[in-house]
């Protein structure tokens, strides 16, 4: 059985933490998880990241091709102890609680009440789920979706399906009508799919692990490795320790940026840290366009005087001249703009930012390494491109060791776009899906994970399938989402845990439970491997060999083809059946769609393989023009608001006891925060102006300009390292203050690590 009673709050604590990260602290935080689910499977830890085990269900950072003995991290670890414990969350822990009880449940009970494993569903008059029929799922399911328009239903990704499985549930919507295909991607990088698409005419990253081994330089913008990645910093501690100079540009010093020990070598033993970073900066939050402008002055300033003065250049201007347009207005821009405005918008003195230019100007080749602290703005696309331009200066795209690399978040979010899980019609072979399946695909563009909840909210959308993931805690705007979300005339959850979305339900509801990418996933054909893609574009295979949490499991292409099989008229072209018994006909599917990149995939997917990038290759033919593009910039800001007294940005977090909006636990230990997900992180500055202490409780009510209401109470004031005017606190608790119209320039993505917020004393301590 599951955890039957949610747990009891305990009170926000700070005790500093001066550890690396990895080492010790690495292995207790793994034990902590251990410990609470009742299960440590060393066997299954030792085959993960393997050439013949199973990929991560965590993160998307790349495989090594000679991988460690205990190739996972701390989180990845977490991830695959989350999936394999023995709590099960069956039929009778629903006829103990009703929704309504379960909604008062804190994420981290809601899943903590185990494996789902059985189909359920939502009974209204009782007000719980109840078992029922894989057959009466899919019937049910499908008599709703052919009685709806096709445009008002939306078909949700959460970014860990595999290529097999997205490709499927790609096809289902096209040929159901619509595509509404929205993903985790247009909540995080779909910044970096935009910027770098328009800026070197791909939509990923150009750089491979092999790169991380050649790089002279790094610079690194908005990225936490320590808890979000902690696999890269192998690659990073290697760098480091070829005296690779690390520049870092972050608002708060994150532990994993700074120190690491590697649970893999002798520093476990001597407890020596590799230092990570070289030069660490904390940029004010949503002030990285003025650091990158005021990098680019300076190296193009210098290239000036330099060429004046008859000294080699700094800029690679064959490399401009060749492959590249619009440098001339962005470099006019740059020598017009001054250092007071950069200082002022950046937070930082020049003299810190001349520094990290001059460091950089010294390489030959360098990364240019980023995360949602570069997407998550109102213009999160212009920061992508003025990284992108930063390292075309020096001609840093398609040379060994250099590049542009975001860092991207679930296990094959970048992956699932591959094969066709998208809302844009362009990135969709839409003519040959037509030849190939005698069907006509929809042209128009679907709805994006914004638009999805503006139609829910205004009664557009009637029905949303969710393969995987907790959208509605994701998602800006939670109160207005969840209050208009039961008027649906249907919601499809896929999980293999509960979660607050499961019980948000429309009129007719189902939650069916799939096997983990871990269990062992038998179909009429044998044992089934699945594949993902990392975020370096190399293709992985993943074989499950645990015994599944229940036999009532089915796997993701199993449910989707079923509930495809319900809907769809059929269709000699599609043997949904087929591809289910035997998930190479899909793969020669996905083949057959998308020959450009996985030509002989059945033959090569066991070996793994790089799937291409042609800015790689310098072939930028794919951009409007022909040429790799600099963008001129239109402000120095990222946040979309000004600054005015009394407004602070709010940047949202994860903890190192999370990923995504999975919660394991309640610490933070990188940080030295445990015991409560409601703080407040606050400089000490901030607190003696506001005439705060720490531990006060306050509020955070929402400074946008739509006149909605938007408060976060009970907020315990934690003091830490921020810049002046800068507040941190945890997503997704803390998404109930964003806007649903404050998102990212042509991406859409919303804009949750530059909120505009006041800080509110709550009545019981003003009445003190």
């Amino acid at each position: 059985m599951g955890r039957s009673e949610k747990s009891t709050p305990r009170p926000a604590r700070k005790r500093p933490y001066r550890g690396p990260v990895g080492g010790w602290g690495s292995l207790e935080g793994i034990s902590k998880v251990a410990l609470a689910e009742g299960v440590l499977p060393v066997g299954e830890l030792l085959r993960q990241n393997k050439p013949d085990g199973f990929a991560c269900t965590s993160c998307a950072w790349a495989k090594p091709a000679k991988p460690h003995t205990a190739e996972f991290c701390e989180n990845g670890a977490k991830a695959t102890l989350w999936d394999l414990t023995p709590r099960r969350c069956t039929p009778a822990f629903f006829a103990e609680h009703t929704v309504t009880e379960l909604l008062d449940w804190s994420d981290y009970d809601l899943e903590h009440a185990g494996r789902l494993t059985d189909p359920l569903r939502y009974d209204a008059q009782l007000d719980r789920y109840v078992p029922c029929s894989w057959e009466e799922a899919f019937t049910a399911i499908g008599e709703v979706l052919k009685q709806l328009d096709p445009k008002s239903v939306v078909f949700y990704a959460s970014g860990r399906a595999s290529l097999e499985t997205s490709y499927m549930y790609a096809l289902l919507a096209r040929m159901y009508g619509n595509q509404n295909l929205p993903d985790s991607s247009n909540m995080c990088h779909e910044s970096s799919s935009v910027g770098l698409k328009q800026s070197l005419g791909v939509p990923v990253g150009t750089v491979t692990l092999d790169d991380f081994g050649q790089t002279d330089c790094i610079l690194f913008f908005g990225q936490n490795p320590g808890s979000n990645s902690p696999r890269m910093l192998h690659d990073l501690q290697a760098a480091a320790k070829r005296d690779v100079p690390i520049v870092t540009f972050n608002p708060l010093r994150e532990r994993g940026l700074e120190r690491f020990v590697s649970p893999q070598s002798v520093q476990m033993v001597t407890g020596a840290a590799t230092r990570i970073s070289s030069e660490y900066y904390q940029v004010k939050t949503g002030g990285d366009p003025a650091v990158l402008v005021g990098l680019c002055k300076w190296l193009i300033e210098a290239d000036d005087d330099a060429r004046a003065s008859g000294d080699p250049a700094i800029l690679d201007h064959a490399f401009i001249a060749e492959h590249t347009s619009g440098f001339e207005a962005f470099a006019s821009y740059c020598r017009a703009t001054t250092w007071d405005e950069i200082e002022r918008h950046a937070g930082l003195p020049k003299a810190d930012i001349t520094h990290a230019a001059a460091t950089y100007a010294q390489s030959t080749a360098a990364i240019g390494v980023y995360g949602m602290g570069l997407t998550q703005h109102r213009l999160g696309v212009q920061n992508v491109r003025l990284i992108t331009n930063l390292l075309m200066l020096k001609g840093n795209i398609g040379r060994p060791g250099a590049g542009v690399c975001p860092v991207r978040g679930h296990s094959n979010v970048q992956g699932q776009r591959t094969v066709g899980v998208t809302e844009k019609p362009e990135l969709a072979p839409l003519d040959l899906l037509k030849q190939l399946y005698d069907f006509e695909p929809p042209r128009e563009k679907g709805l994006n994970t914004v638009e999805t909840c503006e139609g829910v909210m205004a009664g557009t959308v009637t029905a949303f399938i969710g393969l995987g993931g907790n959208f509605l805690r994701a998602i800006p705007d939670i109160p207005r989402v969840e209050a208009a979300w039961r008027d649906q005339a249907l919601t499809v959850q896929i999980a293999t845990k509960l979660n607050r979305s499961h019980l948000i339900n429309g009129k007719t509801a189902y939650l069916l439970p799939c096997l983990s990418r871990i269990e062992r996933d038998e179909q009429a054909s044998g044992p089934q491997t699945v594949s993902v893609e990392d975020a370096t574009s190399y293709i992985h295979a993943s074989f499950g060999d645990r015994k599944p949490a229940s036999d009532n499991l089915r796997s993701e292409p199993a449910i989707v083809a079923g509930i495809a099989q319900a809907t769809l008229p059929p269709n000699p072209r599609v043997d949904w059946a087929a591809w289910t018994a035997d998930y190479a006909k899909v793969r020669d599917a996905i083949e057959a769609t998308y020959p450009q990149w996985f030509e002989g995939y059945n033959a090569r997917v066991a070996g793994g393989f790089y799937r291409g990038n042609k800015a790689r290759e310098r072939d930028f033919s794919d951009v409007a023009g022909g040429k790799a593009s600099f963008v001129t910039p239109t402000a120095l800001s990222a946040t979309g608001f000004a600054e005015t007294p009394g407004i602070y940005r709010l940047m949202t977090l994860r903890s190192n006891d999370q990923f995504n909006t999975t919660v394991y636990g309640y610490d933070d230990r990188l940080r030295g925060l445990s015991g409560s997900r409601e703080i407040l992180l606050i400089n000490e500055a901030e607190m003696a102006r506001l005439g705060l202490v720490a531990g006060d409780v306050v509020a955070l009510e929402s400074a946008a300009t739509d006149n909605v209401p938007r408060r976060k109470d009970g907020l315990t004031v934690t003091p830490f390292n921020l810049p002046d005017g800068c507040l941190g606190a945890y997503y997704p608790e803390c998404n109930v203050l964003a806007p649903m119209s404050h998102y990212a320039e042509d991406s859409m993505t919303p804009a949750v690590k530059s909120l505009p917020v006041r800080i509110v004393v709550e009545p019981r301590r003003a009445a003190e």
